[in-house]
């Protein structure tokens, strides 16, 4: 393929995938000339260099396209949906042939006559229907009668008919005229005396009316209309246009012409017309320039005025940041990224050897060629990162195809399409938000009928938002439909065979929802081209976790879905953590490690068991471990192989008084003298989370960070979780790199967007939304009760012979204080010897512990008490992990361990005052239950609304609060539209709004803000909410 060709295709491609864009938005936004003239443009571009290379089928549909633009640009024509799919109709046969140019390098045969006969049918309409009642900024101040014309210019036009000898046809026809027009005005404007005349004229507009005025003067079709050009010609001569500048503007034609090689004797004959109409435009400059107030007040509606210096300043810097760009094959930017692939495994070695040698004359030269490599690496890696919206670009034209098909109104807003990523991940994330929006479009959003008795608006909503986040990018897709209908979802299901009636009624809501992910599934009800086939999103999904990625659905019915897409920024090279476990070394990728914790005896980091599995207590907080070696099965002696070698002869680990710890590994095998060693005995645990699970790993050893180029598992190893492929280090080893999400499924414990692939097992619990980490125990019987984690402090077993009496209280010595001891029921009977399992709660310098019989697990769940009770100390009860569970009202045994628990203000407040008034308002009465205590022991007087209409209530019975902390996720009337209501009218305008959501990624923080909260709390954060009261509250008292 030669370069024209290649230059041409790769520019057209291009063109195209803008024009997309950009007459979708033409549609939407008519009125736009700025949009408009782009769209010319490149439709005139495309056209004008079809006709330069020979490309004439092609040529003919620009052509005839550009007509009917050309009838938008003139406004003789309205943009109507019709009019639109027209030209859309042309873009796609121009991307027919184009692909088989590209293809097979020469324009394939066809027959477009009938595309071209409905788009010159729509341009002469408009011709016409505009010719009587042109727009006023198209017409002469003093239009004259056609018949004025030069007798010279007319002669050509009738004598000459459009026929071999005509100049037209000598010339090259429309294709060669409007290129060497197009080449006329870019000499004109780079003329510096003609430059500054032009100032302010629409330059698109005048090219266009000159190529149909020279079309028809040298013998063409006639497709002039209105004297267009006389206008322009009379704003050039307030500029000071006059017939020397006319001559010059034709010796740039002529110019333009011999560059195209047209015929000398065709160049003399075709000036000899160009001459004859200066009559026709400079004579009667001064008669146009009489009544120029009128039509410089017409002109000066359409273009703002531009002084000679800003042009040339303008053109100067158009010059200087075209100079700065080329073009550079793709193929040269992938093998320039191998190179520098090879350059950092190179640098990684060499840096592994100097590490042996401590005064080494190499170490400061390699300091500086790593530092060369990390910067050369950079640059290398900015050249692959490309906008996410060249990923969009299809989008809307797709949304409003689909509108057309399903009569449906659809709105499509794209957010963040400015954010980069690395052009493979960006080649292999665009059929996947292809699909996921059509699906949105088609199955989510409703019809308009639909949608107005749902009490919603007519056009629906699809938005699309992209932001950094780490080292990943986010990708929300969301729509405001109906979204998932759990019934007909179980129904296809069962059809399915996927599970059973029985086994769907112990699976949430959020369960039944990741189904929708399985080959074949299909909800549809019948075939059609948009839908039904149910190769849909289980294709989506493998492609996302193909390069890393994990997709994440949330739905409620009624209201619409989100899918939310992590998808790293590259693939090529990436920051890692390199571990050993037993002999063999592995790489884990740094985007998924959140920290590094170093376990001992001695540490306040401790490894606890909770239902016989070994979680970590990090500050406060239990996340599950997983042992490499042994999920590896290799050969090793880590932490929880002590642990479980150990736990017969001490079953829980605590450094509280009274309670052992469980001795940590001290094998010597475990030291390594190139990584971190353990000489103390102590353990690594990588922390990772993928998506929203966070867990341990628990490795032998762990080295330093490395730069390592990611290389393809291999066939033989693809179908293993747990590795995401290979690399090389520097000491030239080849590791595996293990994937997190692998890990997490290889052990069960796997994120939403993952249920198991065996009928009949339990589906992973993955709700995310509203989901609340409870600890389930036994005390007094052998039914389950439940708390709170997030209220637990700390998890004890107290020595029962330590426990005292003092006021008929049990007691015990904790930490310096003595700490009451409660039951959980009154039939509850405790340790006489052994070790007493004991809750503990803290708030500040007090603390209460509750005793119990058994603790059992920590679990997750979308908590919903479904039976209230009036037993004191129970909320009611709820299904937690498949079972009635009682949960306990943490605030009844506060108060009856120190009866002032909840009427203490903080410290150095007076007695009796209070931070200020709060209105909670939350759906849920375990919330309202959970944090409303949690606000009154930090001195705030708190009314609590179970949804908006309760609070709007109290509004009008004229409650005033300081601050109102409002939930986001509510039925009915929702936490957005509650802030709006708020801020739109009544005595609330101008009270602070606190937020509080499980969903607290920067586009929902955004959402918020916008809608008036003044700050966004994660749910269950109490010193993040604590925090956000106090500042708020001081502010606007410094306001006051």
């Amino acid at each position: 393929m030669d370069d024209l060709l290649t230059e041409f295709l790769t520019e057209t491609v291009e063109s195209l995938d803008n024009l997309d864009v950009e007459i979708v938005q033409l549609e939407q936004n008519p009125n736009d000339p700025e949009l408009l003239g782009n769209i010319f443009r490149l439709v005139h571009t495309i056209k004008g260099t079809c006709g330069f290379i020979g490309l004439s089928r092609l040529e003919s549909v620009a052509h005839a396209g550009e007509n009917v633009l050309g009838n938008f640009r003139d406004g003789v024509q309205e943009v109507t949906p019709e009019a639109v799919s027209l030209i859309l109709a042309a873009l796609d046969r121009i991307k027919e042939i184009v692909a088989v140019l590209e293809e097979t390098e020469s324009e394939p045969a066809g027959d477009d006559k009938e595309l071209i006969a409905q788009l010159d049918a729509m341009y002469r309409a408009g011709k016409e229907g505009g010719a009587a009642s042109a727009p006023a900024e198209a017409a002469p101040a003093e239009p004259a009668p056609a018949e004025e014309a030069p007798a010279e210019a007319t002669a050509v036009a009738e004598d000459a008919p459009a026929a071999e000898g005509s100049i037209y046809e000598r010339a090259g026809a429309t294709s060669a005229i409007d290129a060497a027009i197009e080449l006329m005005y870019g000499k004109v404007m780079a003329d510096e005396e003609l430059a500054p005349l032009f100032a302010g004229v629409d330059m698109v507009r005048m090219q266009g009316h000159t190529v149909e005025y020279m079309i028809k003067a040298f013998g063409g079709p006639d497709d002039y209309f209105n004297d267009a050009l006389k206008p322009f010609f009379a704003q050039l001569a307030q500029n000071g246009f006059s017939g020397p500048h006319f001559n010059k503007v034709g010796d740039h034609l002529a110019a333009a012409m011999t560059l195209l090689e047209i015929d000398p004797a065709v160049i003399d004959d075709a000036m000899m017309v160009f001459a004859a109409s200066e009559g026709e435009f400079v004579s009667g400059a001064e008669a146009e320039e009489a009544s120029a107030g009128e039509t410089e007040a017409e002109v000066e509606v359409e273009v703002e005025e531009v002084k000679p210096e800003k042009v040339e300043k303008a053109a100067a810097k158009e010059t200087s940041v075209a100079n700065q760009s080329i073009r550079v094959n793709v193929e040269l930017l992938e093998n320039l990224m191998t190179t520098v692939s090879e350059l950092v495994l190179t640098r990684n070695q060499l840096l592994q050897m100097v590490r042996h040698h401590e005064d080494s004359e190499f170490k400061v030269p390699l300091q500086r060629l790593s530092h060369v490599t990390t910067d050369l690496q950079e640059g290398v890696m900015k050249t692959r990162m490309q906008p996410i919206g060249n990923a969009w670009n299809k989008l809307p034209r797709i949304i409003r195809d689909l509108g057309n098909d399903l009569d449906k109104k659809i709105e499509l807003k794209m957010l963040g399409a400015d954010t980069e990523l690395d052009r493979q991940v960006l080649e292999m994330i665009k059929d996947p938000l292809t699909h996921m929006v059509r699906n949105s479009g088609d199955h989510g959003l409703e019809g308009p009928a639909d949608r107005l008795k749902a009490g919603k608006p007519e056009t629906g909503t699809v938005t699309l938002n992209a932001y950094h986040e780490g080292g990943h990018i986010i990708i929300e897709i969301a729509d405001d439909g109906r979204g998932i209908n759990i019934a007909k979802v179980k129904e296809k299901i069962v059809t399915n065979g996927l599970a059973t009636e029985a086994e769907l009624e112990n699976y949430s809501d959020q369960q039944i929802q990741q189904f929708i992910f399985k080959a074949g599934f299909s909800t549809a009800e019948k075939v059609t081209n948009v839908s039904g086939r149910g190769v849909g999103m289980d294709v989506v999904r493998t492609n996302i976790e193909k390069i890393g990625g994990q997709i994440e659905l949330r739905s409620e019915e009624g209201k619409g879905s989100t899918f939310i897409i992590k998808i790293p920024l590259t693939l090529a090279i990436v920051s890692a953590l390199i571990v050993r476990c037993g002999t063999e070394k592995f790489a884990i990728p740094q985007l998924s490690v959140v920290e590094l914790v170093r376990v001992s005896s001695a540490s306040d980091h401790r490894i606890e068991k909770v239902n016989e599995t070994p979680v970590l207590r990090l500050r406060d907080r239990l996340l599950p471990l997983v042992s490499l070696p042994n999920l590896l099965n290799l050969r090793s002696d880590d932490l929880l192989s002590a642990i479980d070698n150990q736990h017969a002869d001490a079953d829980a680990v605590s450094d509280a008084d009274g309670a052992e710890p469980v001795p940590q590994t001290t094998n010597a095998e475990r030291k390594d003298t190139n990584g971190m060693t353990d000489e103390n005995g102590d353990s690594f645990i990588v922390v990772a989370q993928v998506g929203p699970y966070t867990f341990g790993i628990v490795v032998d050893a762990v080295y330093d960070t490395e730069e390592i180029v990611v290389k393809p598992v291999a066939p033989i190893l693809r179908d293993i979780s747990v590795y995401s492929g290979n690399t090389i280090l520097g000491d030239g080893s080849v590791i595996m790199i293990l994937d997190p999400n692998g890990i997490a499924t290889a052990t069960g414990n796997i994120s939403a967007t993952n249920p198991t692939e065996e009928e009949g097992s339990e589906v992973v619990n993955a709700g995310r939304n509203e989901r609340t980490a409870l600890l389930v125990f036994r005390a007094g019987s052998e039914e389950p009760k439940a708390v709170p984690l997030a209220l637990v402090a700390r998890l004890e077993e107290i020595d029962a012979e330590k426990v005292e009496t003092s006021d008929n209280q049990l007691v015990v010595q904790y930490r310096g204080q003595l700490m009451p001891l409660l039951p959980v029921t009154e039939t509850f009977e405790r340790q006489t010897e052994g070790r007493q399992p004991v809750l503990v709660f803290t708030d500040r310098d007090r603390s209460m512990g509750l005793m119990v019989d058994e603790i059992l697990d920590i679990v997750e769940e979308n908590l919903n008490i479904e039976i209230k009770t009036g037993t004191e100390g129970v909320i009611g009860s709820a299904i937690v992990d498949g079972k009635a569970t009682e949960i306990i009202d943490a605030s009844s045994y506060l108060t009856r361990a120190y009866h002032d628990w909840f009427g203490r203000t903080d410290e150095g407040a007076e007695s009796g005052n209070v931070n200020g008034r709060v209105l909670l308002i939350d759906d849920s009465p375990f919330f309202r239950n959970l944090m409303a205590p949690l606000l009154r022991a930090a001195g705030y007087d708190v009314l609590t609304a179970e949804n908006a209409d309760d609070a709007l209530t109290m509004r009008e019975a004229g409650e005033v609060f300081d601050v109102i902390v409002s939930d986001i996720e509510m039925p009915g009337m929702d936490g957005f539209d509650l802030a709006r209501e708020i801020r739109e009218k009544g005595a609330w305008t101008k009270t602070p709004i606190v937020a509080l959501s499980s969903r607290t990624s920067p586009a929902d923080i955004a959402a918020g803000r916008e809608v008036g909260f003044v700050d966004y709390v994660p749910k269950q954060d109490r010193e993040a909410l604590l925090e956000s009261l106090s500042n708020t509250i001081v502010k606007m008292k410094g306001a006051a």
